[in-house]
């Protein structure tokens, strides 16, 4: 067993919900494989429609993730990828409002899909309006007024109110606030920027710790955050260090542990700041990224590979075990993520994956 998992995140990518992190358990192997599958995986086999109703009902929501969870079992068997007594499976908040959920706290609309994590609408503010903008009383936004009352229903009918809202990052929210004029405001009108930022934080901290509350009254307890840099390679190391890594120092200062999502950039211009963030828990990259260099500067958190659905779609076999052999050699322990697995890619390499994996990694 690790001795350092309890101080450690891992990435988790719940049934029809987009990728976040949750704390790792002590099983976790030395090459661990988080396989995750978009909306329309589901939909094309299971006929499932993830439109408005699926994020707003959490005991609809749940029978979905029931039936995706045995489909999952029933195609990967062995892999336990739909756990091992599905039925057992409470509503939760898995996947509630995918990446959006900071975003509408500000207004801005969503567009919901029957295939599809929603997305946000252009309705991006004025320089104007970012100028005047203050953090919203979350439980007076609509959005927030609503996860709560989804909250209140899962406590009453199951008890624990468990799973993860995908809070993303500073960055990433301040883009679908502000739309693309938010790397021009970081060049023209720096102050702006830093506004939008620190409203945005401080929203972040705050729902946060919202929505902790109540799960820990329910008997969960959730003292980690987790930012996801999806955006971070549009700004220099630079640009990051001076102007986003502040916020994230105050989103680590607020909780216990932290972990850190790249995305599947390339890490090496950013890792050094981010092996500066007190209890760092998890931090992934590309596979372009000098590994061992990771590992060296971030010892104690759990890393993670994200290897893109085309690799995994599209590479030779023979390619991926290359690529996984050099992963476990030089970023291990580690996790590699395998997210957004759409419906065309042969059920058949998943399990060739996976089979490579534990071969490699002896677990």
């Amino acid at each position: 067993m690790n001795p350092n998992y309890l101080n450690q995140l891992r990435s988790y990518i719940a049934p029809g919900a987009p990728a976040t992190r949750r704390p790792c358990d002590g099983t976790e192997s030395p090459l661990r494989i988080e396989f995750g599958f978009t909306p329309r995986w589901y939909r094309e086999r299971l006929g499932i429609d993830f439109s408005e109703r699926w994020h707003l009902d959490p005991h609809h929501r749940r029978e979905t993730v029931l039936a995706m969870k045995r489909e999952l079992n029933r195609r990967f068997p062995g892999l336990g990828l739909g756990g091992d007594a599905p039925e057992d499976t409470p509503a939760n908040l898995d996947g509630v409002h995918g990446a959006l959920l900071i975003a509408r706290s500000f207004g801005i609309p969503a567009e919901y899909y029957a295939d599809n994590w929603p997305a946000a609408t252009l309705a991006h503010l004025s320089e104007g309006q970012v100028a005047e903008l203050a953090a919203p009383s979350l439980p007076d936004t609509p959005v927030f007024a609503q996860v709560l009352e989804q909250m209140e229903t899962i406590a009453r009918d199951h008890g624990r109110i468990e799973g993860y809202l995908n809070w993303q990052g500073v960055l990433n929210n301040a883009q679908r606030i502000r739309g693309p004029e938010i790397l021009t405001d970081l060049m023209v009108n720096p102050g702006l920027a830093h506004h939008l930022f620190d409203v945005v934080t401080e929203t972040m901290i705050a729902g946060m710790r919202l929505v902790y509350a109540r799960q820990r009254r329910s008997g969960v307890i959730v003292r980690h955050a987790t930012v996801s840099n999806c955006f971070v390679n549009m700004v220099s190391p630079e640009d990051y260090r001076e102007h986003l890594l502040p916020y994230e120092l105050r989103i680590a200062a607020a909780f216990e542990i932290i972990g850190i999502h790249n995305c599947a950039w390339n890490v090496d211009p950013y890792i050094e700041d981010y092996a500066t963030v007190p209890n760092l828990a998890y931090v992934d990259m590309g596979l372009s990224s000098d590994l061992n260099r990771v590992r060296e500067l971030c010892p104690h958190a759990r890393r993670a590979l994200m290897y893109t659905p085309m690799d995994l779609a599209n590479k030779p076999l023979e390619e991926i075990e290359v690529d996984l052999r050099r992963i476990h050699a030089e970023l291990g322990p580690c996790d590699v993520v395998m997210a957004d697995i759409d419906h065309e890619t042969p059920d058949e390499r998943v399990l060739a994956v996976a089979a490579m994996a534990r071969e490699i990694g002896g677990a």
